[in-house]
């Protein structure tokens, strides 16, 4: 009884026919109904790849300028020292000539002889026929001036044994280059003669004797 009164539902029932017009949907057309869709996954990933870009330009601008910073201060650093540099080189330079100069008067000081000494070591050599008028120190040697007393020749003979004598003398001879009677004149009031010697000194040039 339940059976016959149960009734059947219109799908069992209803006939399976086709469509009553064809299908012209064109699925590539038709919008793209994804939950997530294509195009939003595109533009994230392109937002990614510009952001990272930035980044990486942004990284790139900071570490020059960085670097550059760095290079100023190198250029300053440099430039400083090479002002302190400068002027070392002029104060070594300088110092150089000083020194140089140095050397000069300390080589001169030491050239030449002690006065004294030299002055008792002349007065010890000198003869009784012969007396000391001046008595010079000029560029390095000692030029002596006196007088001859005696007859012309024996003035002569006495100046000449006086000139060999400071040459061979065992102190003044080291002392100098060379011995040399470089004038001999008759004085006119008294009638004595006149003569120059010059004793010159470690490498001078010889005086030339006066005609």
């Amino acid at each position: 009884m339940r059976k016959i009164l149960q009734r059947k539902p219109k799908a069992a029932t209803a006939p399976m026919v086709p469509a009553w017009h064809p299908n012209f949907r064109d699925y590539e057309r038709l919008p793209d109904v994804k939950v997530v869709r294509t195009a939003f996954l595109v533009n994230g990933a392109a937002i990614v790849v510009m952001t990272a870009l930035l980044l990486w330009v942004a990284f790139n601008e900071y570490h020059l300028r960085d670097l550059r910073s760095r290079i100023e201060a190198w250029d300053a650093q440099i430039h400083r020292n090479r002002v302190a540099s400068a002027r070392a080189v002029a104060l070594y330079k300088k110092f150089q000539t000083d020194e140089a100069r140095l050397r000069e008067i300390d080589a001169f000081v030491k050239s030449k002889p002690a006065f004294s000494p030299l002055m008792l070591r002349l007065g010890a050599t000198l003869p009784a026929t012969m007396a000391l008028d001046a008595v010079t120190w000029r560029d390095g040697s000692l030029s002596l001036r006196g007088t001859v007393r005696g007859s012309p020749d024996a003035a002569s003979g006495y100046a000449s044994a006086y000139v060999e004598r400071l040459r061979t003398d065992a102190e003044l001879g080291p002392l100098f280059e060379s011995v040399t009677l470089t004038s001999v004149a008759r004085h006119a009031v008294t009638g004595r003669l006149l003569v120059e010697i010059v004793l010159a000194g470690k490498g001078t040039s010889k005086p030339v004797a006066k005609k």
